[in-house]
């Protein structure tokens, strides 16, 4: 389905702001294909809304942690900045100048989404330049808070639900925890060489684990019997807040069901993988196949499309 059927179906007209949404899904095919993938899932009227969240989000996190090699000048603390300011500009009416922006404002404005959740979520991103390690639980609480707990907040107007909104919104934070969880694990390695560490210090501690030790697996290419078990218990973590998230994916409307459940069944696969290479993260980056994505969403493909028919699209509260 075109980039045009979709954005027809959401009822944009607007040339610019077509333009703008087709620029947001582009970032999302190009960055994120298990997100993406799970996305064609959606209702066409749906789609357009998603991509805009993901395209400011990618925006801003490439901002922190993929500096600009035309703009040497420019710090990613003040990009950030002027970002967070452009942002405030656009969602209170402001001509946006970069597509992205306009795409974002108006998805927040069609659907009332919270100008806090995005707040926070630069706050997350601001952690990024200066935290570099979380002594437990509850300082790695706060940064995945905004850096993913929000994100689920932010897309649940628009998947829409069946009763209250704030029935389901503590399982819409918890699967964007646990997406974060498992790239955490997922991605340790390349953590590490941008000098940070999203586990808690206190909790590998426990296991006798500390980022010199895991520098060193790092610098070795192995997983020693210490750092394991500890990833084990990391493990175990974000295994159980996708079970709790799943609990909630009854409570969202009939039609974003299918798109949820495959993006929660492809990203915890990621876990599956980590575990059966024996937490190996230090030797190659767990991924799930095309093959096995294609699977995925072609099973949950005949359940969309027979929602589709059975219920009508969730609508924006304002359009």
């Amino acid at each position: 389905m075109t980039i045009r059927t979709e954005l027809d179906a959401a009822g944009i007209h607007d040339p610019a702001l077509r333009a703008a949404y087709q620029r947001c899904r582009e970032l999302n095919a190009r960055h994120g294909r298990t997100f993406y993938l799970a996305t064609r899932l959606l209702a066409p009227a749906q789609r357009p809304a998603i991509h805009a969240l993901y395209g400011f989000a990618r925006w801003a996190d490439d901002i922190v942690d993929e500096p600009r090699a035309d703009d040497p000048v420019a710090t990613p603390a003040t990009r950030l900045d002027a970002l967070t300011e452009t942002l405030r500009e656009a969602l209170t009416g402001a001509p946006a100048a970069d597509p992205i922006f306009a795409a974002l404002a108006d998805t927040a404005t069609r659907y009332e989404i919270d100008h806090v959740l995005f707040d926070e979520f630069l706050d997350s991103m601001r952690m990024d330049l200066t935290v570099t390690d979380y002594p437990d639980r509850a300082a790695l609480d706060r940064y995945v808070h905004g850096s993913a707990d929000v994100i689920g907040l932010q897309v649940l107007p628009v998947l829409g639900t069946v009763g209250e909104r704030a029935d389901a919104a503590p399982y819409a934070a918890a699967l964007g925890k646990a997406f974060q969880l498992t790239n955490f694990l997922r991605d340790i390695a390349e953590d590490l060489d941008r000098g940070r560490v999203y586990l808690p210090a206190d909790e590998l501690a426990a296991f006798d684990v500390d980022r010199a030790r895991l520098q060193w697996c790092h610098a070795h290419r192995r997983t020693d019997t210490k750092v394991r078990a500890a990833l084990a218990a990391q493990h175990a973590i974000a295994r159980h807040w996708y079970r709790y998230a799943h609990n909630g994916i009854e409570r969202l409307h009939p039609i974003s069901r299918p798109c949820v459940s495959t993006a929660a069944v492809l990203y915890s696969e990621i876990l599956d993988r980590i575990e059966h290479s024996d937490f190996a993260v230090f030797t190659a980056r767990a991924t799930v196949g095309n093959a096995r994505r294609t699977r995925v969403a072609g099973s949950a493909l005949a359940r969309a499309l027979w929602a589709r028919r059975g219920h009508l699209t969730p609508v924006p509260t304002r359009t």
